[in-house]
């Protein structure tokens, strides 16, 4: 089975816990000695050993000071930034709102040639109608328990900003699985309207539209939703929190990952098929 996204940031997390547990058995101190040179319990020792807890810049100077490792303090706190900032909570980014969250990435996209997609559970952002934008972010102000529920505008602000399909200068390659034609996020008309975008927007020459359907045979398993912005930055989309991956390596990885789920999709009359199908399956 896939390993979550989330491990990137977890990874990264447990790297500086690791060169922290390194710092200390190599000045021979127990955890208990550690943790009474820095002040605190040992139990916040072992928290952050284990990446259960992530330390502050000021822990970091603690620790590096009881070790002798002084000079290590400044390196290893960009590091455990840099890990932290990769996690960011849903709870955070929507408590401006939903349509805060739009409007902030539009220059973002802007600067963005080439866009890649692959979405296993709903029709990307880009691609969607204010009807079914308006269903899926009211879906997010309940779950996110949200006290002001600004929906409408988001799904607007969403729709203005997807107008960059049309625009020059910006590439974008969608894979979608087949279970997302057919997932009932909002009521019939909706969904018939969507699934009619899809049909026109997948006929646009900036767009390359691929289904993986669901009887492929497959040669890897369905992802998380994850989008990469030309071959700089990819966003990872989970229950908890949204992934930034920027390392080079790992942005190649889902690069790679990306192509073999192109591969097993279908493209222009067969995709439009499995569209007019779904569209069917409304009546």
């Amino acid at each position: 089975m896939p390993t979550s996204p989330s491990s990137a940031a977890q990874a990264a997390r447990k790297a500086v816990a690791r060169q922290l547990h390194d710092l200390r058995r190599e000045a021979g101190l127990t955890v208990v000695q550690l943790a009474a040179g820095c002040g605190w319990h040992y139990s916040k020792t072992s928290r952050i050993e284990n990446a259960v807890t992530a330390p502050s810049a000021g822990d970091i100077r603690r620790w590096c000071a009881v070790t002798g490792a002084e000079d290590r303090a400044q390196d290893l706190i960009v590091h455990s930034l840099d890990a932290e900032s990769m996690y960011r909570q849903w709870r955070d980014q929507v408590r401006a709102g939903l349509r805060h969250i739009q409007e902030s990435r539009i220059q973002f996209f802007q600067d963005t040639a080439l866009f890649r997609m692959y979405s296993a559970g709903l029709v990307p952002g880009l691609l969607q109608t204010e009807g079914y934008a308006t269903a899926v972010l009211r879906i997010a102000a309940e779950v996110h328990a949200l006290p002001e529920d600004d929906s409408t505008e988001a799904a607007r602000a969403r729709v203005e900003r997807s107008r960059i399909v049309h625009e020059p200068g910006h590439r974008f390659v969608v894979v979608i699985e087949e279970g997302v034609l057919h997932c009932r996020v909002a009521d019939t008309e909706a969904m018939a309207a969507q699934l009619g975008h899809l049909l026109a927007v997948g006929a646009l020459p900036a767009v390359s539209l691929g289904i993986i359907p669901v009887e492929a045979a497959r040669t890897h398993w369905p992802e998380e939703t994850f989008h990469v912005y030309d071959d700089r930055m990819v966003s990872v989309e989970l229950v908890s929190a949204e992934v930034t991956v920027t390392q080079p390596g790992e942005v190649a990885q889902y690069l790679a990952t990306f192509e073999r789920l192109r591969a097993m999709a279908v493209y222009g009359a067969d995709a439009r098929a499995l569209i007019l199908r779904a569209i069917d399956a409304l009546r």
